[in-house]
């Protein structure tokens, strides 16, 4: 009976190396965001660029430009919230990351429990959400005083969530 609860220990322990599969994808999920969004921003460069040498200036090209950018920092936020559940992930359910112990740098990855991963990562979705907010309200038209007022109380509504998550945090 000893022999057969300690197989069922070490293959329920070992068990938790599937984890490795999250961790491997979702780094390289954070890394196929990074590049997309950095191909983003590199073809709107050209794009200005070729814009402005020929003296053009096309019907609502700084709201593309803007909607580019913005569209950029969302998708590299999301790519931050991978790289977050990689290193979370790994460090909480196979080892601590040597490399990060020994840099003196920031401690952002660093990750002691599931509950602060939990925040880390809420923290960092409120972000894209807020950049994504702003990118649909860049392409919204308002036409009526009524629109202008829900569109402020989404900004306040926004800026309270805001408040309350930096207040909770610890700093």
């Amino acid at each position: 009976m000893k022999l057969l609860e300690k197989l069922f220990e070490s293959t329920l322990w070992n068990g938790r190396l599937f984890v490795l599969l999250a961790v491997i994808f979702s780094m390289f999920g954070s890394i196929v965001l990074f590049f997309v969004a950095s191909v983003d921003i590199w073809g709107i460069m050209i794009k200005t660029f070729e814009t402005y040498l020929h003296h053009q200036h096309p019907e609502h090209f700084h709201e593309e430009l803007v909607g580019v950018i913005i569209g950029a920092v969302d998708l590299y936020l999301m790519a931050i919230v991978m790289l977050i559940f990689s290193f979370g992930i790994y460090e909480l359910f196979i080892s601590e990351i040597d490399p990060a112990k020994q840099a003196e740098g920031s401690k952002i990855l660093e990750i002691h429990s599931l509950d602060q991963l939990k925040d880390k990562l809420a923290k960092v979705i409120v972000m894209v959400l807020v950049v994504s907010f702003f990118k649909k309200a860049l392409y919204t038209h308002y036409d009526t005083p009524l629109e202008m007022l829900y569109f402020a109380g989404a900004i306040l509504a926004l800026a309270v969530g805001l408040y309350f998550l930096h207040k909770g945090g610890e700093h």
